[in-house]
């Protein structure tokens, strides 16, 4: 079940405090949101943890995230302390990396300070998983020369070699009030007997990263901008990630084009991709735009734009209708917004607010991932596609059976597809225990990554999919954004690329696992905080989930905890098969049920909350 075979604190990862809303939401695009924990990449033989007194010298406890069948408490001998004061995070280095379990020794190599320290915690984290604190000297260097703005000689230049001048299109942003990294913008045009134009605009990241620089490798390494609760570490310089890059509005921007042309089914029916230059209109956010439409909160300075947006309105509900009717699994889950003082102190914890603008980029992001992967799948082109394997039919047997004893008794015709995935959970959407057996769902489905073979999406029920749409934040991206323009331009750069898709699609699954992984453990870290001043209260919560040590209980607030059997007034048995637990009188906790817990104990340095129930 996770962590340590207990997981305290489970929650998806897409949308907290400083989240960018680049990425196609994990509801979409089955990725990430219940990954297997990976060791950190950065620290071999290595460990962040707590260094506690012992008799003959000390210990390091871990830090939650590490495999199970890691290390355990590290001895450290008193002439390997190096002077560290015990109760602080350190970080040691293992000095008998091919001993057994709980028989690792080690020394300290750094003290990162007292664990209440906000950042003291951050960084530990950023240790754990290997996430640089900052840019090398060479890579800001490098870069020192270039201008805020493309200049006029640039971009004069830049039009002569045949990218499109499309300022003159109204075309806007849309992101959350506090994104800087501004990947996409949108123009749109309706056409005659119900048809419609849609342009989305991406970043020309690849214009200022090329191969072969300190820039791009430390791209490269990097892979991915990594969010954590307090902090954005951005796989760009801010120069370029909030600057350059961004499509921040009325200024001159280098991007992307892909110009889709849509029938009234939401069929695309002519694509083109191009380079080309724009200028945001106005930077816009979900909330404004959900304001205007929805709310009656007009905004003057928007007052032109209103067509737009419901022209955008309309396009988003046809895109998505088309989606459903192929079978695309919809995954609802509510996201953890954890609201931060100035100090880092977790003020308040929420499921964070979607409104159905969100699902306007969306639908349009999805679309041009879609046209860019069937054009270059279909040119037979080296290219980098987000793919997602078919289900295990064992697992999916293990779930439909779950399902069932909730009374769903829908059963697939042959092999399981989407639509019958997606139609099941459709049926269900209404119930309480829909979001558990959501979860479940998506625990046996396989999980989403990068390759350079097109297999196709199964949990979106697309045959051709990538990520096009966020480079300043993902180097898959960026990466085929290179491969985009160097076909365009006729370099003759087939072989060159052949040699090299796999190992980025590799390299950037991996750094994407781990960066979730960091995410979370942020989170958790807050969770537990927030939670840690709150120990006694009542709260009313539904059982998500249940293993041989307790039953977690999830929080209106998203926040997680357990409830030990061991607390409990009767013996319980866990029946894995049914995924509950029954109890010796009679009592049964099995998912969707709703209970009244106590916020028992809280330990903020093992991320871990105990609930217990209230009779």
């Amino acid at each position: 079940m996770g962590r340590h075979n207990r997981r305290h604190i489970k929650i998806p990862t897409k949308n907290h405090a400083v989240r960018s809303k680049n990425a196609i939401s994990p509801q979409r695009d089955t990725t990430v949101a219940e990954l297997p924990p990976v060791g950190p990449l950065a620290l071999e033989n290595q460990c962040v943890g707590m260094l506690r007194e012992t008799r003959d010298g000390g210990v390091v406890v871990p830090d939650p995230g590490y495999p199970t069948s890691s290390y355990g408490h590290i001895l450290i001998r008193k002439n390997q302390l190096n002077g560290a004061p015990f109760n602080m995070k350190v970080v040691c280095e293992i000095l008998n990396p091919s001993a057994k379990r709980a028989e690792y020794e080690g020394r300290i190599v750094e003290v990162l300070g007292d664990p209440g320290n906000n950042d003291v915690a951050i960084q530990s984290v950023m240790r754990q998983y290997g996430l640089p604190p900052a840019f090398p000297a060479a890579v800001l260097e490098e870069i020192s020369d270039l201008p805020i703005t493309p200049t006029d000689k640039q971009i004069e230049e830049a039009i002569l070699r045949g990218r499109r001048d499309l300022r003159g299109m109204t075309t806007i942003t849309i992101d959350g009030e506090e994104a800087k990294d501004l990947d996409d913008a949108i123009s749109i045009q309706k056409l005659d007997k119900g048809w419609y134009k849609l342009w989305v605009h991406i970043a020309d990241v690849s214009e200022y990263v090329k191969e072969g620089t300190m820039l791009d490798s430390e791209a490269y390494s990097r892979a991915t901008s990594v969010y954590l609760v307090d902090r954005v570490i951005p796989m760009l310089p801010p120069k370029l990630s909030n600057g350059l890059c961004s499509l921040n509005p009325h200024v001159p921007r280098f991007t992307m084009t892909c110009e889709m042309k849509i029938d009234p089914q939401g069929e695309i029916r002519e694509s083109e991709i191009y380079e080309s230059l724009i200028q945001s209109d106005a930077r816009t956010s979900y909330n404004e735009i959900n304001g205007v439409l929805f709310e009656n909160k007009p905004i003057e300075e928007y007052k032109h734009l209103e067509p737009m947006f419901q022209e955008m309105l309309e396009l988003k509900r046809i895109l998505k209708e088309k989606r459903k009717i192929r079978g695309t699994i919809d995954f609802v889950f509510p996201e953890t917004h954890v609201e931060l003082d100035e100090q880092g102190k977790p003020v308040d914890i929420y499921a964070y607010p979607i409104n159905e603008i969100h699902g306007v980029i969306e639908e349009f992001m999805i679309a041009a991932n879609e046209a860019v992967a069937e054009r270059f799948s279909e040119l037979a082109y080296p290219f980098v596609y987000r793919v997602h394997d078919l289900p295990d039919e064992m697992k999916i047997m293990e779930f439909m059976h779950v399902a069932r004893l909730f009374g769903v008794h829908d059963r697939p015709s042959g092999k399981v597809t989407p639509k019958f995935l997606s139609d099941l959970l459709d049926s269900i959407a209404d119930e309480e225990y829909a979001p558990a057996l959501n979860q479940l769902l998506l625990r046996s489905m396989a999980k989403a990554k990068y390759s350079e073979i097109n297999c196709g999406h199964f949990g979106l029920a697309s045959k051709f999919y990538c990520h096009f749409t966020s480079p300043i934040r993902r180097y898959p991206d960026l990466y085929i954004h290179r491969i985009i323009k160097s076909y365009l331009h006729q370099k003759r750069e087939k072989a060159h690329f052949a040699s090299k898709v796999a190992d980025v699609a590799f390299h950037s699954s991996d750094m994407e696992r781990n960066s979730v992984e960091a995410e979370r453990a942020s989170v958790d870290l807050k969770c537990a905080e927030y939670m840690l001043e709150r120990e006694g209260e009542e709260y009313d919560g539904v059982v998500s989930g249940a293993c041989p040590a307790g039953v977690f209980i999830k929080l209106e607030n998203t926040v997680e905890g357990m409830v030990p059997f061991s607390s409990l007034s009767e013996y319980f048995e866990y029946d894995e098969r049914k995924l509950e637990a029954r109890g010796s009188r009679g009592t049964v906790y099995r998912i969707g049920k709703k209970v009244r817990i106590k916020v028992a104990a809280v330990d903020t340095l093992a991320r871990r909350i105990d609930f217990a129930i209230v009779e």
